[in-house]
């Protein structure tokens, strides 16, 4: 599937990326809401890697994220989880994009925050569920109503990832389009704060 994109603006690109310097740009919202894709255009638009958490838990432990949660538990996953962001942000900048829990753990949101500027990819309950229940790959979902799962998994998360630097909207429209909408948060975010 290559989505023809076409190219963000050089300009605004550069502005955020000297906005970023050395920082990270963390990707943080439910399953759906886009963090991989609009991370990894994000990180192409500003020409520093992409790096997507639950990816690289795959990779150091020869696992699926399902196998794990099958395997070893929420609680296990998320120590791990921990761990791999951790070394993740300790250098930069990069994009990473993190699993839809991440943040909501109190250790790995911990590190999130001192790795990086974090940008929620806020979105409707009807989009995630559009984008989320054509695959089975999602072991919170795998429940007897997995749209209610959906909706309460929004009500729990979405006052906690409101404490991210930046929410931008997620929605149906070009990625490209997101991807500008995330910049110029990134702009916008340095203006407000040196007016301050």
């Amino acid at each position: 599937m290559n989505d023809v994109i076409e190219p963000v603006s050089a300009t605004l690109a550069e502005r955020a990326k000297l906005v970023l310097g050395k920082r990270n740009l963390v990707f943080i919202g439910l399953m759906g809401a886009g963090k991989s894709a609009i991370g990894r255009l994000t990180a192409q638009a500003l020409g520093i890697p992409f790096v997507d958490s639950d990816h690289e838990i795959e990779r150091v432990s020869r696992m699926t994220i399902s196998d794990l949660f099958a395997r070893y538990g929420e609680e296990e996953f998320r120590a791990l989880e921990t761990r791999v962001l951790k070394r993740l942000l300790r250098s930069g900048p990069r994009v990473v994009s993190t699993g839809g829990g991440a943040y909501i753990n109190e250790r790995s949101r911990r590190q999130i925050r001192k790795g990086g500027l974090t940008v929620w990819l806020n979105a409707e309950l009807d989009v995630l569920w559009e984008r989320v229940n054509k695959r089975d790959t999602r072991p919170l979902l795998k429940t007897e109503n997995p749209k209610q799962t959906l909706e309460n998994l929004m009500n729990a998360r979405y006052p906690i990832y409101s404490e991210a630097d930046l929410t931008v909207l997620s929605r149906d429209v070009k990625k490209e389009t997101m991807v500008e909408d995330v910049l110029t948060a990134v702009i916008e975010y340095q203006d407000k704060k040196n007016h301050e």
